[in-house]
């Protein structure tokens, strides 16, 4: 395709083809978005081309805005040569001379004399220009060392030197580990144990300034360049904006950065066996503090820290060489890279892509990531995104507040409570002696609370969760304040625990401990002061097998379990200094202790909201269906403390013709039955077996694929069981072969392939099968991401209206909070009651977009609403 320059609102939008109407009047509204600093609200249906005119509109800005940036630089830089008292070339961002004309002497407007304002104001013309010409400098290296690499094939060639010496390096640490297995004396092993052991533990208040972790890196570190961030909810998601950049006119200038989890980026084969995304993120974050701990050892301790380097080494990642890392950062900035081309070219340098990408983000343009990353701040903080002055665009919006209230809601369970409990006890009588008085102090608050949280779930502490049966069941839901209350923790500062747990990095010494002792130890002299520690972490595990020496990936029911109880119970600590009223806890009492659990519920989504549209310099919320866009404006940015000025609305309809869209609500069956979708009728006989019919009858006649929603798994299981029962699947089977939506994500990709094939060669092959059926669910994993184009989606069934569990507790509490919290507008439902009503046609309006057969009886009517 070739480009074609387009022109819109006086602007050039480089485009690959001429543009719909819709998508010149999407860009420039995005342009002025962008220019002004505001806050945009984007809703552009699906095929409309949405991420093409992102791409392109976005882009064009940043273009002009660099282009007038270096032309202001120039200025200034020119400007700075010359003597600095002319008037007419002044900084624009600085104060102007005109403004002190009062005679030499005299008190300006500040209460200062003019000389003094003068000095001052050509000191702070100096300095900018200083800063001005260093920035170019690094630009200029930057460029330079872009442009040397695009010539040179140095990553490959950086990488193919020490690829035998890393290589024989393996096959030495290989032998290291038989030795060290079959054991090598005390001491050393001792010396090694040093490590799990906290270090002194000063608080804010002992000392005056914290020093950052890693200053000699920091150094190293180049400035940010102004830069859009753009992120989606999945991984597919953005892969196909990647993939449209690298089509679009912008795909060979544009410095793009693909950021993702250690789960998606890492090549060391051994972290990536362990399977679950806590065990992967803890053995990482592992490898990497024994690497900080090799710098900055005292003099004193060099002997130890000797007789601990077989192990250090051991335990650093082959794939963190900071030299390698800077080549493999320099070939992701030469051409745009998806995930997967990056991790393909990380195994071939043998350099980190998960680290790799962050280093390159100061230098990049266009950074694409995950919505957790951008949304939770200590991810943020931890991954390198720094939003000062850059423009934030969301995608996929639909879901956002929905988003950032998972992200930030905490649930654990009676089972990791007792575990972490037991964990930590362990670690303390072992090394309770070593331990200052603060770090002891410390780790006994952090006992108090485990064991008051059991204790307020109805359980011991001291016995096993799994054999402890609960007399009370239900759901309690508290206040933050009144939880704390009742589990009598309300004299303990949580805010100070939060901060030691951060900075001691007590959970990963506790993993360090745990995997040491968990299955390290055979039967020796430490037995028996381990033996409790270790026949609990047995008894947590499948009958018949034996501790692994890290914790297992998946549970007996097919759950992750986390490596380190402690560091996900942090998370929820943090949770419980939020402000009373944005935040609840939740008791969920079972029947047994290891199934019951504490959550916390996050109510105000704006209050972690407000410090990315605080900090950006434009924000652009997109999505194809972004009604009601009033749940945006109130809940999210009113409360984020957004003016109503700077939020700017644009919507555009449809590019398809209303003549090929046919629209239809069915309300009887083929044997004139009522549907009647409501919770008590759906699961009746007659009505699943009149769904049956229905869909039967439309894949007699609708060609290629047929897609079809059920309000959840559940639901979709009994349908599927009683159709098979009753002889309707076998006639369904006639005309389409039958696909299920998984419930695994790594299942969706074979079970699209499968369903895109048998469609492809029913079409060429002819026969009575004429296509495929696929069984989703409503807001699962087909529902969003996903484009059936032609023939692969000619009709969409949506089976009964996905209304939300009215009586759940989170609901209820979310629908009093925002009665509480938002005016109700006059003739209107009340903002709980309208939240009920916009979740379920947010739902359905991502699932069939601006095409779908309703099967919902009576839509009109909202006294069929789950729980009526």
């Amino acid at each position: 395709m070739a480009d074609k320059t387009q022109e819109a609102g006086g602007i050039h939008f480089p485009f690959p083809f001429t543009p719909y109407s819709i998508q010149k009047d999407f860009m420039a509204a995005l342009y002025q978005v962008l220019e002004a600093g505001k806050v945009g609200i984007f809703e552009s249906p699906t095929g409309t081309g949405k991420s093409l005119s992102l791409i392109c509109g976005a882009l064009s800005w940043l273009r002009d805005f660099e282009r007038k940036k270096r032309q202001e630089e120039a200025r200034l830089l020119e400007a700075g040569a010359a003597p600095l008292n002319d008037g007419e070339d002044q900084n624009p961002h600085l104060p102007s001379l005109s403004s002190c004309q009062e005679t030499p002497g005299t008190p300006g407007a500040s209460g200062e004399p003019d000389w003094v304002t003068q000095f001052v104001q050509k000191k702070g013309e100096r300095d900018l220009v200083d800063r001005l010409r260093e920035e170019q400098v690094r630009r200029k290296k930057r460029e330079e060392r872009l442009q040397q690499s695009r010539h040179h094939a140095w990553l490959k060639s950086a990488a193919k030197r020490p690829r035998q010496e890393d290589e024989e390096t393996e096959h030495l640490l290989h032998l290291s580990r038989e030795m060290l297995a079959a054991g090598m004396g005390s001491e050393q092993l001792a010396s090694e144990e040093e490590e799990l052991v906290l270090a002194d533990y000063e608080s804010d208040e002992d000392r005056g300034a914290a020093s950052g972790a890693d200053e000699d890196e920091d150094d190293l570190e180049e400035e940010h360049v102004t830069k859009i961030y753009y992120c989606s909810r999945t991984h597919s998601q953005l892969a196909q904006f990647v993939h449209e950049v690298q089509k679009s006119p912008f795909g060979k200038d544009t410095r793009l950065v693909c950021l993702g989890s250690r789960q998606s980026l890492c090549v060391n084969e051994e972290v990536r066996g362990l399977g679950s995304v806590q065990l992967i993120n803890d053995r990482c974050a592992e490898m990497q503090r024994s690497r900080r701990e090799r710098n900055g050892i005292p003099e004193e301790e060099e002997a130890a820290a000797e007789r601990r380097r077989q192990r250090r080494q051991r335990a650093t990642c082959p794939f963190y060489s900071h030299e390698r890392l800077q080549l493999l950062r320099d070939e992701v900035l030469l051409e745009v890279k998806d995930i997967e081309q990056l991790v393909t070219l990380g195994r071939e340098a043998r350099a980190c892509p998960y680290y790799g990408s962050r280093l390159a983000i100061p230098a990049a343009q266009l950074v694409v990531l995950p919505y957790q990353t951008l949304l939770h701040a200590a991810t943020r903080q931890a991954a390198g995104v720094r939003l000062q002055g850059q423009v934030v665009v969301i995608d996929e919006a639909h879901n956002l507040i929905d988003t950032i209230t998972g992200v930030h809601s905490v649930e654990v369970s009676g089972s990791q409570l007792c575990q972490a409990h037991s964990q930590l006890l362990q670690y303390m009588e072992r090394y309770g002696k070593r331990l200052k008085a603060k770090n002891l102090m410390y780790v006994k608050q952090i006992l108090y609370l485990l064991e008051k949280f059991v204790t307020v779930l109805g359980g011991n502490i001291k016995q096993n969760p799994n054999t402890q049966s609960l007399s009370q069941a239900g759901t309690e839901l508290k206040t933050i304040n009144d939880f704390l209350f009742q589990s009598q923790v309300d004299n303990i500062n949580l805010f100070k625990v939060r901060r030691y747990c951060e900075r001691s990095m007590i959970s990963r010494k506790l993993l360090g401990f745990t995997e040491r002792y968990g299955a390290v130890l055979t039967p020796s002299r430490e037995q028996p002061r381990l033996s409790g520690f270790q026949h609990f972490l047995q008894s947590l595990q499948p009958p018949g097998t034996k501790a692994p020496a890290a914790p297992a990936a998946e549970g007996e029911d097919g759950a992750p379990r986390l490596a380190s109880p402690l560091m996900h119970i942090e998370g929820f600590l943090a949770a419980l200094t939020t402000a009373n009223q944005d935040g609840r806890v939740i008791l969920s009492h079972q029947g047994s202790l290891s199934q019951s659990s504490l959550k916390f519920l996050l109510l105000n989504p704006a209050m972690h909201f407000a410090q990315v549209v605080k900090e950006c310099r434009a924000v652009v919320i997109a999505g194809g269906t972004m009604q009601p866009v009033s749940d945006f404006r109130e809940q999210l940015l009113a409360c984020a403390g957004v003016e109503a000025e700077r939020v700017v609305e644009f919507s555009c309809g449809h590019v398809i013709p209303p003549d090929n869209i046919l629209p239809l609500v069915v309300c009887s069956g083929p044997s004139s039955q009522q549907l009647d979708f409501t919770y008590q009728k759906r699961e009746l006989p007659h009505m699943m077996d009149e769904t049956g019919r229905i869909l039967c009858n439309l894949c007699n006649v609708v060609p290629g694929g047929v897609v079809c929603f059920f309000p959840s798994y559940e639901y979709q299981r009994q349908v599927h069981a009683h159709w098979d029962k009753s002889g309707l699947l076998a006639r369904l089977a006639v005309r389409k072969r039958i696909f299920q939506e998984p419930k695994r994500a790594n299942q969706v990709e074979q079970v699209l392939m499968e369903y895109s094939r048998c469609i492809k060669h029913c079409s060429q092959a002819g026969g009575t099968v004429t296509g495929a059926l696929l069984l989703s669910v409503v807001g699962g994993k087909m529902s969003e991401g996903i484009n059936f184009s032609d023939n692969l989606g000619r009709c969409v069934v949506m089976v009964g209206m996905p209304y939300p569990n009215i009586r759940s507790p989170e609901l209820q509490e979310k629908m009093a909070y925002l009665d509480q919290t938002l005016p109700r507008a006059p003739g209107q439902a009340p903002p709980g009651k309208a939240l009920v009503e916009n979740l379920c046609m947010k739902a359905v309006n991502q699932s069939i977009g601006e095409l779908g057969l309703f099967l919902a009886g009576e839509m009109e009517s909202r006294a069929w609403m789950v729980g009526e």
